[in-house]
């Protein structure tokens, strides 16, 4: 395993445009979703309007941590990114959290001028007018699993945002047979969006127990499952694939 670059976040005076960075690292591989596989940055921002049951980021989620979060500017995060990449552009992507609450306008610009594309996932609660602006957008509105309710018109308004040069595509974490149910009619309701189905990690680290080993076998038996479920049900439309990271580097953080 490749030894992952870190870089030490210097605070900013500037809070007036300031983004919440809970961490940045890399490069590493997306390990989810239509990117899987591509070399990336990460910059995780702070601060989420969810409280998903299954969450594996509550870090970057809960004002509990604001105090480890770090108001960085534009300039700054860039600076970081372009210090991990060695300059050389690649995808940045932008998670968290929910990266849709942070105001990003100035970040996109500053590195797509300098050659960096920009993919983010966010779960269609908080429209943005950057979203046009970006490569790729995914969306992962969560299932009936997360104990999260799903707004159809936010969603939409997202989709809309997005225009017509952000790739959008449509990511959907599985846990159990209500989610995959949800799931085909979500599918139905989006036929247009590119679409991948995700089995949930029953054993996410947390705060608490940060370095809690993965069920590996609990993991794969429900990715196994929801294979069984997308073949038998011909639904050749959906891609299934596993949280990658989960299978190289366990819970690790930073990956």
């Amino acid at each position: 395993m490749s030894q992952i670059a870190t870089h030490t976040i210097t605070n900013t005076k500037d809070g007036d445009h300031t983004i919440a960075i809970s961490e940045i690292f890399g490069p590493t591989i997306q390990g989810e979703g239509a990117l899987i596989g591509v070399p990336t940055v990460f910059v995780r921002t702070g601060g989420c309007d969810f409280r998903c049951s299954w969450c594996d980021t509550l870090y970057a989620v809960e004002p509990r941590f604001k105090a480890d979060w770090t108001p960085m500017s534009a300039a700054q995060v860039m600076a970081e990114v372009k210090c991990l990449s060695g300059e050389q552009p690649l995808l940045v992507t932008l998670s968290g959290g929910n990266p849709a609450l942070q105001p990003l306008t100035e970040l996109l610009a500053l590195g797509q001028n300098q050659g960096y594309t920009f993919a983010i996932e966010t779960q269609g609660s908080k429209v943005q007018p950057w979203f046009a602006q970006l490569d790729h957008l995914t969306l992962s509105p969560k299932p009936p699993s997360a104990g999260m309710p799903f707004n159809g018109a936010r969603f939409a308004d997202c989709l809309a945002a997005a225009g017509i040069h952000t790739q959008v595509s449509l990511k959907l974490v599985i846990s159990d047979e209500a989610d995959y149910q949800w799931a085909r009619q979500m599918a139905k309701a989006y036929p247009q969006l590119p679409l991948t189905l995700q089995p949930c990690n029953p054993a996410p680290a947390t705060p608490e127990q940060p370095n809690i080993e993965t069920d590996i076998e609990a993991l794969n038996a429900r990715l196994r499952w929801l294979v069984d479920k997308v073949t038998a049900d011909r639904w050749f439309t959906a891609r299934v694939l596993p949280q990658l990271h989960v299978l190289i580097w366990n819970n690790e953080r930073g990956v």
